[in-house]
């Protein structure tokens, strides 16, 4: 660049408002223009970056729930299969118990209710029968009893007086946890229940 050239420009710049501010001004944004593509370099890669982390995330959160569901069902599994087997073990004991102490003929009765009396829709149908004197006990065994099975005991007993021309004097439920509506449905309907809670 000549020195003339040179003055001239400074000059102008001296002089000139509108020159030095043009100038300033492509003289900044040039400069915030390379630090913008910087910049942007530098958001690209975090952007590519977040998105990688929130893709990690999503599969560990998807893992942690695969992982929490299953540990879930193994623990229903396991309180299920304890809940069976203590009810098979109670029955059993029940049964000795009143069998060697009361004279009381106790048996496990099953039948298949074809027409869905008790489940509305075929199924086997199986309760505990208590027999002395010639009086007839249906007894359900369960660890827990809900309202809703109930009804289901109440609809078992017709099932048995059908098939078998007996009704049940009683019927008894045995339970260490019985819901609060349960225990007001079964004296509402005459069933006694026999429980801790």
């Amino acid at each position: 660049m000549s020195s003339q050239l040179k003055r001239k420009f400074l000059e102008l710049l001296k002089e000139d408002e509108e020159f030095r501010y043009a100038v300033a001004g492509l003289l900044g944004l040039e400069e915030i223009l390379k630090r913008l593509d910087r910049h942007e370099e530098q958001l690209v890669k975090l952007r590519e970056d977040m998105n990688k982390l929130r893709e990690d995330m999503n599969k560990l959160r998807e893992d942690m729930n695969r992982g929490f569901e299953l540990i879930e069902r193994r623990i229903s599994a396991l309180g299920a299969r304890w809940g069976l087997q203590t009810e098979e073990a109670f029955r059993e004991g029940l049964k000795g118990i009143l069998e060697r102490e009361f004279g009381v003929k106790v048996e496990r009765w099953i039948k298949r209710d074809e027409e869905g009396i008790v489940y509305e829709h075929p199924s086997d149908v199986e309760v505990d029968v208590a027999v002395k004197d010639g009086k007839t006990i249906l007894i359900e065994v369960s660890s827990h009893i809900k309202a809703s099975d109930i009804p289901i005991f109440r609809r078992k007993a017709e099932f048995y007086r059908r098939v078998t021309g007996v009704r049940a004097e009683r019927l008894v439920i045995v339970t260490p946890y019985a819901d609060e509506r349960a225990v007001e449905m079964a004296r509402e309907l005459g069933i006694e229940i026999y429980t801790k809670v």
